[in-house]
């Protein structure tokens, strides 16, 4: 297997990439590999997490969004009753 070697990668990119690493507990070799197979369309890209449910969202607003939310769904609130005759 041929090994290369990349030059020119600056402190932000190197830094981008161990952190990568670090959070899927892998090496930065195995990442950047990764990375690369993607960019070549020889390998799709590994989905983020799939949610079926809103659980991650429950509790992330603060006020301000709770209020303005609360403010634009006022009008399912009303009834109209020509629809119920």
């Amino acid at each position: 297997m041929p090994t290369l070697t990349l030059r020119g990668i600056d402190e932000q990119i190197a830094g981008t990439l161990k952190a990568r690493a670090k959070k899927e507990n892998s090496s930065v070799n195995t990442v950047l590999l990764g990375i690369i197979r993607e960019a070549l369309g020889l390998e799709k890209k590994k989905r983020g997490v799939l949610h079926d449910d809103l659980n991650h969202l429950a509790g992330t607003w603060n006020e301000r969004e709770a209020a303005e939310f609360e403010q634009a769904i006022a009008g399912f609130e009303a009834v109209d009753e020509n629809l119920w005759k």
